[in-house]
C-alpha cells in the first residue's frame, strides 16, 4: 500500500510535468486554435472598452458614403466618371484637405461621349462625329484629379486572376527602404498578392498617390490587424490609410525597415511611427461604429452638406450600401462597411491609439504557464484540490487583473486565457487523478480490513487513510488467541455440513465482540481465532480492550450452550457444551501485509504472537477461562487479575510471569475478590520463598475464598508442588519457575 500511494505521488507528477511540457510547447508553436482563443480574448477587451469616439473637433475623416439615398437619387453604380469629378471638385471648394477612394476605376467609363454613337441606332455621321470629338468622362475625371489631392484606391487578389486593363505606367514609388544597420528585404515578411487590380492609366497619372484598400481579415472572417504595405511583383505598395496619411502630411516617401525577425519600423514623418508587426499589420483600438463621421455623397453633390464636417478633412470614398459589398466584421462592431476601417486605422495613427504586443510579453506568458503549472503538479497531489484552487483563483483573477490593466491603461496585449486555461487543464486532471489514487486506495483499504474490522472501523480508516501505516511496521500490540477445549471429541458428533454450521454459531458472536472494541480479527484456524489490538488504528487502551472482549466472549459461551443444547435435543443427540480457553499478551510486533506478490494478508509477527498463544494453552493446564502476560497484566491494573505462575513455556529459555484474568473492574472492586488476591499473593511469596508450611497455611486459606472463581485445580497444582517439594528440596537458589511440558 505505501508503495502504491509513492508510485501514485510520483506518477501524478510525472503526468503533470508531461502535460505541463505539451502546454509550453503549443505555446511555442502556437497554432490556429491557441491563436484564435488569444484573439478572442482581445477582442472581448475591446468590446467591453472600445475606443472612445473622437469629438466632431478632433476627427480626421469623413466619410463620403455611397449609401442606398445617394443611389437612389443618382443612378446606380457605376456613376458617371464626370459626376465623381463634380464630387471631388465640391470637396475640394469646401476646404478637404484630401480625397481618397475606396473605389478602383479599372474599367473606363462606360458613359464616354466617343462610345455613345456605338450603342444609338439612327444617329447620323455629323452628330456622331461631334459626339467623338467631346472629352471623354475620364479626362474630366483625371482633370478634376489633378487639380487637387487625390488618393486612388487599387485592389489586391492573392490569385492570378485575368484583367480587361492593360498594365499602365509605372506608379511613382512611395515606399523607401531605411538601411541603417543590417538590411533584410521586407517584402519577405509582407502579404504578397498575384493580381493588383489598377485604376486606368489616365487616371493613376494625375492621382497624387495609390494605396491598396484590400482589406485581409482573420482566419474567423474578422478583421483585427490590418496590413499597412503589400508586395506585388517585387514592388512595394502602401495600403489606402497609410498613402492617405502620406499624402495629408505632405510626406514624398514612406520609410520601413526590416531584420530578420520582420518589419522592425514604418514612419510615415518624424512624429509619425506605426507600431506594426513583424509581418507590418498594425493593431488599431477600434470604437464603436460611428455614423457621425458619415456624409452623404447625394449631399456633397448638391451642397447641401455641413461644410465643416469637410474643411480640413481626409475624405475617403466609399459605400455603406449593403448591395456594394464592402462589409466587414471588427472586434466592436460584426457589421460595419470596409471604407470605416479605414477611416479608423487614420484615427487610431493621429490619436496613437495603435494596441501593441510586445516580443517579451511572450517570455512573460510561457513564464506565467511555467509557474502556474508547476505550483499545480507540485500542490495539488500535496495538500490536495481544496487549498490549490485558492491559489489557481489567484493567480488567474491576479494574470487576469494584469492584462486587463495593461489593455486598459497601456494598450498593451497581454495574454493570460491561455496560461489561465492550461492551469485549469493541469489542475483538473491532477485533481480527477488524485480522487482516482484515493478511491482506489479507498477501495484497496476496504477489501483489505473489511475481513478484520467492523464497518465502522473501516469507514474510520477509509476516512482517515493517515493513520495508517502499512507495508510493515513495529508497534506494541495486544494478542489473543481464542480455542475450543475439546472440539475433536465434539466435532465427532457433526457431518461436515453440521461441523460448519457449528463453527459459524460459535465464532460469529465472538468475532463480534471483538469488532465492537476496536479489535482486528487476524485470521480463524478452525476453531482457533487470532485478533489483536493496537492496529491498524491506534488505541491507547489495546490491552484493556483486548481483556473485556475475552470477557465479554466468555459470557456469550452461556447462552451459545443453550441454544446448542435445545437444538441437540431438538435432533437428538447428545450436548457437549462448548468451553473456550483465551491466552492475551501484549509486547512489541511487526503488523502489516505479510505474504507473496500474489497472495498476502494484514497479520503480525513477533515472539508476543507465539507467547500468547502459548498462553492460551495453558488456560487448560490452570483450569482458568482467560491466561494473560505480565505486560498486559500491568496495563489493566482496574480489572481482576491474580498471578498464575512463573513459568518458561515451550519454546522459552526462561520463565515468564502469567496471570488470570478472573472479570472486570467491578469483580476488582468486590471484598471477596481483594481478600482472595491478597492471600493469593502471600502465598506466591512464601512458596518461591520455599517456606512451605506457611504456603499450606495461605493455600488452605486461598481454598475457602476461590469458590465463587473456579480456582481449585490451581490451587491442587500448587498443594502437589509443594508436597514434592517438601520430599525433594529444590536447590537454596531456585526462582520458583515452572517448566511447562505442555504447549
Amino acid at each position: 500500500m505505501v508503495k502504491f500511494l509513492h508510485s501514485a505521488f510520483r506518477f501524478e507528477r510525472l503526468l503533470g510535468i508531461a502535460l505541463l511540457a505539451v502546454f509550453l510547447f503549443i505555446y511555442y508553436v502556437d497554432p490556429y486554435p491557441v491563436e484564435l482563443l488569444r484573439l478572442k480574448t482581445f477582442d472581448f477587451y475591446q468590446e467591453l472598452k472600445p475606443r472612445e469616439i473622437p469629438s466632431p473637433q478632433g476627427k480626421p475623416v469623413t466619410i463620403i458614403d455611397l449609401d442606398e439615398e445617394s443611389l437612389n437619387e443618382v443612378g446606380q453604380w457605376p456613376w458617371p466618371r464626370t459626376t465623381i469629378a463634380k464630387l471631388v471638385q465640391n470637396l475640394n471648394k469646401m476646404g478637404a484637405a484630401l480625397v481618397a477612394f475606396d473605389i478602383v476605376f479599372a474599367e473606363p467609363d462606360r458613359m464616354n461621349p466617343n462610345k455613345i454613337p456605338d450603342g444609338v441606332l439612327g444617329l447620323d455621321d455629323a452628330t456622331a462625329a461631334k459626339l467623338r470629338a467631346l472629352p471623354s468622362n475620364d479626362f474630366v475625371f483625371a482633370k478634376a484629379i489633378k487639380g487637387s489631392r487625390v488618393v486612388l484606391g487599387q485592389a489586391g487578389y492573392w490569385k492570378k486572376v485575368k484583367t480587361k486593363n492593360k498594365k499602365g505606367p509605372p506608379i511613382k514609388k512611395s515606399v523607401a527602404l531605411l538601411k541603417r544597420g543590417k538590411h533584410v528585404n521586407p517584402s519577405d515578411f509582407l502579404p504578397q498578392f498575384q493580381t493588383l487590380v489598377r485604376n486606368i492609366s489616365v487616371l493613376e497619372k494625375s492621382a497624387s498617390g495609390h494605396g491598396i484598400f484590400s482589406l485581409v481579415p482573420e482566419l474567423d472572417g474578422i478583421v483585427r490587424r490590418v496590413p499597412t504595405l503589400f508586395v506585388h511583383d517585387k514592388d512595394l505598395y502602401p495600403s489606402l490609410p497609410i498613402e492617405m496619411l502620406r499624402v495629408g502630411l505632405n510626406r514624398k516617401t514612406i520609410l520601413v525597415k526590416a531584420n530578420r525577425a520582420g518589419i522592425t519600423f514604418l514612419g510615415i514623418s518624424n512624429n509619425l511611427q506605426l507600431p506594426t508587426d513583424g509581418q507590418g499589420r498594425v493593431w488599431p483600438h477600434f470604437s464603436k461604429g460611428d455614423r457621425s463621421k458619415y456624409v452623404s455623397a447625394k449631399d456633397v453633390l448638391n451642397g447641401t452638406v455641413d461644410q465643416s464636417l469637410i474643411k480640413g478633412k481626409l475624405t475617403i470614398i466609399g459605400t455603406s450600401a449593403v448591395g456594394l459589398v464592402d462589409i466587414h466584421a471588427v472586434p466592436t462592431e460584426p457589421v460595419m462597411p470596409g471604407v470605416e476601417v479605414h477611416a479608423q486605422l487614420i484615427e487610431a495613427a493621429l490619436h496613437k491609439a495603435f494596441l501593441s504586443r510586445p516580443n517579451y510579453f511572450n517570455a512573460a506568458e510561457l513564464a506565467l504557464i511555467l509557474f502556474s503549472g508547476l505550483s499545480m503538479v507540485i500542490l495539488v497531489p500535496w495538500i490536495g484540490a481544496k487549498w490549490t484552487m485558492l491559489l489557481f483563483f489567484t493567480v488567474v483573477v491576479g494574470a487576469g487583473g494584469i492584462s486587463w490593466y495593461l489593455f486598459t491603461e497601456h494598450r498593451l496585449l497581454f495574454d493570460a486565457g491561455y496560461a489561465a486555461i492550461s492551469t485549469l487543464l493541469l489542475y483538473t486532471i491532477l485533481t480527477y487523478t488524485s480522487y482516482t489514487r484515493e478511491e482506489t486506495v479507498r477501495r484497496q483499504t476496504r477489501d483489505a480490513f473489511s475481513k478484520y474490522l467492523s464497518p465502522q472501523m473501516v469507514e474510520r480508516v477509509v476516512a482517515h487513510p493517515q493513520l495508517l501505516k502499512l507495508g510493515g511496521e513495529e508497534r506494541e500490540l495486544t494478542l489473543l488467541f481464542c480455542d475450543v477445549r475439546g472440539f475433536t471429541t465434539i466435532s465427532e458428533q457433526f457431518d461436515p455440513i453440521g461441523l460448519t454450521s457449528l463453527i459459524n454459531k460459535l465464532l460469529t458472536p465472538l468475532t463480534y465482540e471483538i469488532l465492537k472494541r476496536q479489535g482486528t480479527v487476524d485470521k480463524y484456524i478452525g476453531d482457533c481465532i487470532m485478533a489483536f489490538w493496537n492496529a491498524p488504528i491506534d488505541d491507547g487502551e489495546h490491552a484493556r480492550h483486548g481483556c473485556l472482549s475475552a470477557l465479554a466472549m466468555l459470557d456469550e459461551m452461556a447462552p451459545l450452550n443453550s441454544r446448542l443444547a435445545m437444538e441437540a435435543k431438538e435432533a437428538d443427540r447428545k450436548h457437549i457444551p462448548l468451553k473456550c480457553g483465551f491466552g492475551l499478551n501484549t509486547g512489541l510486533a511487526v503488523v502489516g501485509n505479510m505474504g507473496s506478490d500474489q497472495r498476502f494478508d494484514y497479520s503480525v509477527l513477533g515472539d508476543i504472537v507465539n507467547l500468547a498463544a502459548r498462553l492460551e494453552g495453558q488456560s487448560k493446564f490452570y483450569d482458568v477461562d482467560i491466561v494473560i502476560g505480565a505486560e498486559t497484566c500491568a496495563q489493566v491494573p482496574d480489572l481482576a487479575t491474580i498471578e498464575l505462575d512463573l513459568i518458561q513455556v515451550k519454546g522459552k529459555t526462561v520463565g515468564v510471569n502469567i496471570f488470570a484474568l478472573l472479570g472486570d473492574e467491578e469483580m476488582e472492586k468486590t471484598e471477596n475478590f481483594r481478600t482472595l488476591r491478597d492471600n493469593h499473593k502471600q502465598m506466591i511469596a512464601t512458596y518461591r520463598a520455599q517456606g512451605w508450611e506457611h504456603a499450606k497455611a495461605k493455600l488452605r486459606e486461598c481454598r475457602i475464598l476461590c469458590e465463587p472463581f473456579g480456582l481449585d485445580q490451581l490451587y491442587d497444582l500448587y498443594e502437589t508442588r509443594i508436597t514434592e517439594h517438601e520430599a525433594n528440596p529444590p536447590a537454596p537458589d531456585w526462582d520458583g519457575v515452572y517448566v511447562a511440558t505442555n504447549k
